[in-house]
């Protein structure tokens, strides 16, 4: 009734309709009509509950109110718009600009979202799209497309993607650089969707079935030069397209990933090649799984030095941040750049190889741009505004 376009008594009959003979039927009439009459008087009530008010249990907008004071009401609203339907253009086979034109003569409006990025004003049957059978487009998160850039992988380099369904971000790495790639998912059948989005791209890996916090039971010895580890995590920022999520998740789940994050980051970051990059991300908001992770890796590692990050195509705005930025750990497309010595037997090894951890809120298997959008405009509001 508050939320249709349709007209609220034909929303009301359908619904009366569909609750079913008996006294369903009076219970549902009774309660929609009266929030009808009284709806004024009800919301304000509502409003004055933050439960109500944002739709998110209580722990979680207390849990944001600390941790990003001035950002927690835009990252509720993110929450609670309406995802976006956003496509990657393979650079292979085309830009941007002329995948545009062939939606526009497709009668499908879209927008450029990113330096690979298109949003459609509407979402469609992905084999519907121009060339997506082909391998010209690839649906996923306009956040989630700077993870390849950031990596920022070379020609030949060995690459291992550490948890990599449903193949999104090999795909992409894939499409911009010829490497060895490795994809590795506990799941053999999630790996198997990496296996066909790969084969629609025309782009090959070698994919593994294994756990990224157990290299031991995989790992063949051979260092990589970069690995990708998009972590589990709690979620919490890709809640519009997993609504269900804020309701699941119970306020000790969050230290039960972040240990869990401990230990693949521990497991995956000695598999690194002297100079070595490891792009580190999650589609969380809360500070255990980012800042406060990277903070305690640093914690635990001595000679850590703090840098920007950098890659093609990456803002000036982002590449700015550095760790100690309070805004860290909700900007979704940069965080930060950390370079690590290694704990080593011989301190000479030790003091030669040299790795990179870089910290990215990425939205992970979620194909929009989540929180960023809103955040990134405050910032840039800020900025303005100084």
């Amino acid at each position: 009734v508050a939320y249709r376009r349709a007209p609220a008594r034909a929303v009301v009959h359908h619904a009366v309709t569909a609750a079913g003979e008996g006294g369903r039927r009076g219970l549902a009439n009774a309660v929609l009509r009266n929030f009808q009459r009284r709806r004024a008087e009800l919301e304000k009530l509502a409003d004055e509950q933050p439960r109500a008010r944002w739709s998110h249990p209580d722990w979680w907008i207390s849990k944001l109110q600390a941790e990003h004071p001035d950002h927690w009401q835009g990252i509720l609203e993110a929450s609670q718009q309406h995802p976006p339907f956003t496509l990657r253009v393979n650079c292979r086979h085309g830009d941007v600009a002329s995948y545009l034109q062939r939606l526009a003569e497709a009668g499908l409006p879209a927008r450029q979202t990113g330096p690979d990025a298109v949003t459609l004003d509407k979402a469609v049957p992905v084999h519907t799209l121009p060339g997506f059978d082909q391998g010209d487009v690839s649906v996923q998160d306009a956040g989630a497309q700077w993870a390849a850039r950031l990596l920022d992988a070379q020609p030949g380099e060995r690459i291992l993607d550490a948890c990599a369904a449903p193949g999104g971000k090999a795909g992409h790495i894939l499409e911009r650089v010829e490497v060895n790639l490795t994809a590795l998912d506990l799941d053999i059948t999630r790996l198997a969707r990496v296996e066909e989005n790969l084969n629609r791209l025309q782009r090959s890996a070698t994919l593994i079935q294994g756990d990224a916090a157990q290299p031991e039971t995989w790992w063949d010895g051979r260092p990589f030069d970069r690995i990708l580890a998009d972590v589990p995590c709690s979620a919490s920022g890709v809640v519009r397209r997993n609504p269900d999520i804020k309701w699941l998740r119970r306020p000790d789940d969050i230290a039960q990933f972040a240990a869990q994050q401990v230990v693949m980051l521990e497991a995956l970051w000695r598999l690194l090649a002297p100079g070595g990059t490891l792009l580190y991300a999650t589609c969380s908001v809360f500070n255990e799984e980012n800042d406060g992770q990277v903070r305690a890796f640093l914690a635990r590692h001595a000679g850590v030095v703090v840098g920007a990050l950098a890659g093609p195509g990456v803002p000036e705005r982002l590449a700015a941040v550095e760790l100690a930025h309070p805004r860290v750990d909700v900007v979704d497309d940069v965080v930060a750049e950390v370079e690590v010595l290694p704990h080593a037997p011989d301190r000479e090894v030790e003091r030669q190889r040299r790795q990179v951890l870089r910290n990215a809120v990425l939205s992970a298997e979620a194909e929009e741009l989540e929180v960023a959008e809103v955040l990134l405009a405050e910032i840039d509001r800020d900025v303005t505004d100084d």
